[in-house]
């Protein structure tokens, strides 16, 4: 079933999500969905806040077009950043409209710890793509969006932008 997708700027994007408990039937319907609503949006990633669930779960495929999927589900991920700074080039968001991008700064390498379906518990090491989707996925857990990273300037011509659009959208609805 897709998903409702939350948009800037509703504050309930800005939520601190509570831990996942354990893996329940109702739990693996809303990883079917997301993943739904995720490749049909389409976008590499998904956190459960952006459709309005206030868990610590993300669901992420970054498979190229050509590759075959490979889907991956975090619950309560972990992260451990390092490596050098690097310049994710025209990031973006499923929950920021307007199809805004901007290059923002993230860590080259990641330690990630998290729990699967089966609740396994999983350590790798990503770097460069994965490492930036996994970072760009649980700043939505924390309540962080991806235009908190780029310059005040910018990101107040963008606030402007959403502003005007969202005046125009309610006088036309």
């Amino acid at each position: 079933m897709l998903l409702d997708i939350v948009t800037y700027p509703d504050e309930r994007l800005r939520t601190k999500c509570a831990p996942v408990e354990s893996v329940t039937p109702e739990l693996r319907t809303l990883v079917d969905s997301m993943f739904e609503t995720m490749y049909a949006a389409p976008g590499v990633g998904l956190a459960a806040p952006q459709v309005a669930q206030w868990i610590r779960l993300v669901v992420i495929d970054t498979a190229s077009p050509e590759e075959e999927k490979k889907p991956k589900v975090l619950i309560n991920p972990q992260l451990v950043c390092s490596g050098e700074q690097i310049r994710s080039k025209n990031e973006g968001c499923l929950s920021v409209p307007l199809g805004f991008r901007a290059d923002v700064n993230r860590y080259s390498n990641v330690h990630l710890t998290y729990r699967d379906l089966d609740w396994n518990l999983i350590e790798e090491d990503l770097t460069d793509f994965p490492a930036i989707v996994v970072q760009h996925e649980t700043d939505h857990l924390d309540g962080i969006l991806f235009i908190d990273h780029i310059s005040r300037l910018r990101r107040s011509l963008y606030d402007s932008k959403v502003r005007k659009w969202l005046r125009v959208n309610k006088a036309h609805a």
